[in-house]
Formats: structure tokens, sequence, C-alpha cells
């Protein structure tokens, strides 16, 4: 596991955007396209905008595929990880395709059987990631399965993931977090050639020193990167503060 430090998160999420683009640039390079997957949230703002302004990549050879994503939350709501993403990424690059997480869905197992059939077609080339609060991979939260192969699941959310998203200011009030999400399993995760993983913000100190340097355990999801070859894990100075 690489681990990178920098003093904020603009120089961070460069750093990682810029990472994420030299691999994808590689997959097309050796194999002609590359499929990744994108994550969401707060700390991937400055990943994001790196990634998608990079010189070079022939997006039209890129597929790309949604990490998480909220049950029952329209597209239109500020807090669907489809509207971000759309604004961050499918609008800004010509992708070949992109696997959104339909949230709204009738039948959520149904979704999950669907998005990791598509999932499945092919590897990973990378997997832009973070770590939540309560230590979280995606919305894996503690304890996650560690065990499970399929590759999406329908989770519930524990507390301390609802109020990190409220106190992100993406709901009102804790209330109106969702309290269940379709998520890509800790295991298809670990499938990924590469995982980026950016962590920005104080409020993510303890669960990092215990995702990295803990023992690895489903009581922190995100311990289980430890395990993987080709980690790199990116920092702001906050986020390192233990």
């Amino acid at each position: 596991m690489e681990i990178h430090i920098f003093e904020d998160a603009p120089a961070m999420g460069r750093a990682a955007g810029e990472h994420g683009a030299k691999l994808i640039r590689r997959a097309i390079a050796e194999r002609g396209g590359a499929r990744i997957i994108v994550a969401t949230g707060a700390s991937q703002f400055d990943t994001l905008d790196t990634l998608t302004q990079a010189d070079d990549i022939d997006w039209a050879k890129v597929d790309g595929f949604h990490l998480d994503e909220y049950l029952g939350l329209p597209m239109s709501h500020p807090a669907s990880f489809r509207g971000y993403l759309k604004q961050r990424v499918v609008d800004k690059v010509p992708l070949r395709s992109f696997t959104y997480i339909n949230g709204e869905a009738h039948d959520p197992q149904a979704e999950c059987k669907r998005i990791g059939k598509l999932l499945n077609e092919g590897p990973i080339d990378v997997a832009m990631v973070g770590i939540g609060e309560n230590g979280h991979l995606a919305f894996n939260d503690p304890p996650a399965d560690f065990e499970t192969e399929r590759p999406y699941l329908v989770v519930d959310l524990d507390e301390a993931c609802r109020r990190q998203q409220h106190g992100e200011g993406w709901f009102e009030s804790l209330e109106a977090v969702p309290r269940q999400a379709i998520s890509m399993s800790i295991r298809q995760i670990m499938k990924s050639k590469a995982i980026i993983c950016s962590v920005p913000d104080q409020r993510k100190a303890e669960a990092v020193e215990r995702c990295l340097y803990g023992p690895v355990s489903p009581e922190a999801p995100a311990s289980i990167l430890q395990n993987h070859p080709s980690v790199a894990v990116y920092l702001d100075r906050a986020a390192a503060g233990h």
C-alpha cells in the first residue's frame, strides 16, 4: 500500500486524479479500453475535477461504473449520486458508456443483478474510492460482509454513516437521510486491478488510522484495502492527523 500525504485537499485531489488518469491511459494502451469505478461524495471533488480535465485520454474507450446509491432518492435530489456523477463526470467527458445504479428501481435486488452482470463483463482497471467516518468502503458499513461474492448488495446504513451525510450538508436533517442503499460489495471492489483511495478532512482521521494501521476487520471495512496488491491512498494533512 502506498500512502501519500499532502498539505491540503486540493493538492491531494490533484495527485489522486493524475494517478487515475495515468492508469486509464495505460489500460487503453495495453488493452484498447479501460473500465473504471467512480466514487462520489465531498472527498472526491478535486480528484474528479482533475481526472475529467486530464489530457490525452480517449474517453470514447472508457466504460464507467457507479459505486453506490441511496434507495428511493430521485436523481433530481441534491444528494443523489446519479446526479453527482452526471454533473461531475458523465456531462464532462464523452465516455463510451456509464452504468448508473437506479436507486428508484421497483425491485432493488433485480437492479443489483442487472448492474452486477454488466460490471462482470470485463475486468476493472481502476476503482476510485474513499473512506467514511465510520470506516466504510462504498456503503459497506461496519460490520461489513467480507465474504459475499455478489457484485452489488442492498445494505442498511448505520447511524454514523447517516450522520456523516447530514453533516456534509447533503440533507436538511438526519431523518431525511435514506436508511438503505445499493452498494458495490467489498469483494467486488477488491477485484479491481488498482485502487485509488482519496480521503480528506480531520473528520476522517480516526477512521484512517484504524483502517490503514489497525487489524483487518469487518468492523473497519476499509481495512481490507491492506490486503490489495495495488492500492494508493491519498490523504490531506488533516486526515493524516492521527
